[in-house]
């Protein structure tokens, strides 16, 4: 298991598939399909943390692009 991130097989923000690439689920259809249904049956809580980690986890791309005094910034919370 490695870090999250988001993913390009993405739908909206790719926040799901990125869920599913770092458990190893084959099936991102699925985990759409239970996010959708919590945040229906969430009253919108999964919608905001949704929203959260659209815009903290960064997108594999930004991190390989990333030089090293970035990444050891971003390690170190600066």
């Amino acid at each position: 298991m490695g870090k999250l991130l988001r993913s390009e097989n993405k739908k909206i923000a790719g926040v799901c598939a990125g869920l599913a690439e770092h458990f190893g689920w084959k099936n991102v259809g699925n985990v759409r399909l239970v996010w959708f249904l919590l945040a229906i049956l969430g009253l919108g809580a999964p919608v905001l943390f949704y929203l959260i980690l659209w815009f903290q986890l960064p997108t594999k791309t930004r991190v390989e692009k990333m030089n090293f005094e970035e990444r050891m910034n971003r390690r170190l919370g600066r």
